[in-house]
């Protein structure tokens, strides 16, 4: 399987050369240069697999540079550190399937591709003699999970940058605790898109991206998307058959574009199987807009109980403006530029139909999202973190009868305290993992939002 940039400005590269490369060299998304159909009798081979058989036979359809032995390795590895025998397992609540994919070690959804991710660039790292500074934003969950990913492997370093005191407490601590001597926490003064437009600009410098080896784990490394849609199929394969039907619906709490990205191409593998892809906003509703409206422009960023989708610009999007704009790299290339310059994209009636073909959308307020955590808690006795709930507020919305609802809980309740708190009058109890984190010595650098103080601490702590 080769790999090709959005912007069709560099040649195919393999997907060894694309995970190392992270963000195209042309300032592009990689993708690859097809998405296989899945057979009926592939599917019913899948039917009874576990997690891990399954993810590796998805992997080995766009990884075919890694040896099958060592890519079943790199699999197993990874998933050994969940804690949960099924990985991402599923849950009937009332009326929709909760599958929970925060079993991993930072309790995110995140772990389920960042564990993977960490293990291949180990694997690519030894193999080849190199070394690699990872740089990444976050906006909560993927900074403490690309950490745990990379704690203390050879070869590595990782600076994370988080918006200072705009991630839950939990989070903070989740990230800042982790004192290895490869691990690299950056508070800025500034917001998530803020720290996304300066690792964006960073990767740009290509003069200084060569130099220091950058690697990127945030979702703009394909890696992570092609593990994600690993669940997609597992999801829909166990629940057609225990419901007895023929498709399933997700929906899908969103701000970077990334998880329902992976979602895409899970429905374009299996498209008799996944129906509907309901892409669930919080207040932050540029995606929601986008599919409602056909107005993709940016606004201020709201700060809500579900941080990690507090945000306006979705490093995602532009993977599937390429496949809207019907795999046209250049007429992609110059929309994302007239977004860069203008912060605004419009679509006509024709490219509406398309998107409202492809997803489903609903905005989910801050009060309706508190609603649906106490609801959900009254009626189920289950509690709901609250990015959680904002899919399943959406979910529950968009259900047709006869066809199961598949919400993902993408977080553990515990890591949002605070806001379970407001809604059900006590805190969720603390895994033993989390609980311990306050007792833990904690190491982070506040400064300004800027690429040049970034830049300057990266070259100054860089392998």
């Amino acid at each position: 399987m080769q790999y090709i940039s959005t912007r069709g400005g560099i040649a195919p590269v393999s997907f060894k050369q694309a995970v190392m490369m992270g963000l195209a060299t042309d300032g592009g998304l990689l993708l690859p240069t097809a998405i296989p159909e899945i057979s009926a009798e592939t599917l019913g081979q899948w039917r009874g697999l576990s997690y891990p058989e399954l993810a590796t036979a998805v992997l080995s359809l766009f990884i075919d540079d890694i040896p099958p032995a060592d890519l079943r390795e790199l699999v197993e590895k990874s998933y050994r550190t969940f804690n949960h025998r099924e990985i991402t397992p599923l849950v009937k609540q009332g009326d929709c399937f909760i599958m929970e994919l925060f079993h991993g070690p930072t309790l995110a959804f995140k772990d389920v591709a960042l564990q993977f991710l960490g293990n291949v660039f180990e694997y690519l790292l030894k193999e080849s003699g190199g070394k690699m500074n990872i740089l990444g934003a976050t906006s909560g969950d993927t900074g403490s999970a690309a950490i745990y990913g990379v704690r203390g492997k050879e070869r590595i370093n990782i600076f994370i940058l988080h918006p200072h005191k705009r991630v839950s407490p939990i989070q903070e601590l989740q990230m800042t605790t982790v004192t290895d001597a490869n691990v690299f926490n950056l508070a800025i003064r500034g917001t998530f898109d803020d720290g996304q437009s300066i690792v964006k600009a960073i990767f740009n410098d290509l003069a200084f991206k060569e130099k220091h080896q950058l690697g990127a784990v945030n979702s703009i490394n394909w890696a992570r998307i092609v593990a994600q849609v690993v669940y997609y199929i597992y999801a829909a394969l166990r629940v057609t058959k225990s419901e007895g039907a023929e498709q399933v619906d997700f929906s899908v709490p969103t701000g970077n574009f990334g998880d329902i990205f992976a979602g895409y191409v899970a429905r374009r593998m299996l498209p008799k199987q996944i129906r509907n892809l309901i892409l669930a906003t919080n207040e932050n509703n540029l995606l929601t807009r986008f599919i409602l409206n056909g107005d993709y422009s940016l606004g201020p960023v709201a700060q809500t109980s579900s941080p990690s989708m507090d945000i306006q610009v979705a490093s995602n999007f532009e993977r599937y403006l390429y496949y809207l704009n019907g795999e046209d790299a250049g007429r992609t290339r110059k929309d994302m530029d007239s977004f860069g310059a203008s912060g605004s994209l419009q679509f006509d009636e024709l490219a509406q139909e398309r998107v409202r073909a492809d997803f489903a959308s609903r905005s989910v307020n801050e009060a309706e999202t508190i609603a649906t955590i106490r609801d959900f808690y009254q009626k189920h006795g289950y509690v709901l973190d609250p990015h959680t709930a904002v899919g399943v507020k959406a979910g529950l919305a968009g259900r047709e009868a006869g066809v199961p609802m598949i919400c993902l809980a993408t977080a553990h309740p515990a890591k949002f305290g605070a806001a379970v708190q407001s809604a059900i009058g006590h805190e969720p109890e603390l895994p033993e993992s989390l609980a311990a984190l306050a007792d833990k010595e904690s190491r982070c650098e506040v400064m300004a939002a800027e690429v040049a103080a970034v830049k300057a601490y990266v070259e100054r702590h860089a392998l």
